[in-house]
């Protein structure tokens, strides 16, 4: 059974037993909506505890999510990465060496039109 389907059973039960206990105890309306609310939450609250200790998570959570599976897409993502880094940093350099040789020339280039001049 589903940890939703338990959550509902026993708020639902909870709510009856508020009623119960109200009509019972206390004889004025706001009290028995307000004392019938908090018993609600109290089983409410109670429900959760209880599924918190005593469903497995990891277990459950297993299925949905394989760890294995996207740590070796992870891998794989950043080996790429690392690939892609070393291209740009070698198409950097060769701009940047480009860019040297085309100063250079362009100085060349002046002087001689200097001199031509």
């Amino acid at each position: 059974m589903r940890a939703e389907n338990f959550i509902a059973f026993f708020t639902v039960c909870g709510f009856f037993i508020g009623i119960l206990f109200t009509l019972f105890k206390v004889n004025e309306p706001v009290e028995m909506l307000v004392y019938t609310l908090l018993i609600t939450f109290f089983f409410y609250l109670i429900i959760h505890i209880v599924i918190m200790n005593y469903v497995d998570v990891s277990r459950t959570m297993k299925r949905f999510f394989d760890k294995e599976r996207h740590e070796e897409i992870a891998d794989y993502l950043i080996s790429e990465l690392a690939i892609r880094e070393k291209r740009m940093e070698n198409i950097m350099l060769k701009t940047t060496a480009a860019e040297q040789v085309d100063k250079i020339s362009g100085k060349q280039n002046a002087r001689v039109k200097a001199k031509a001049a």
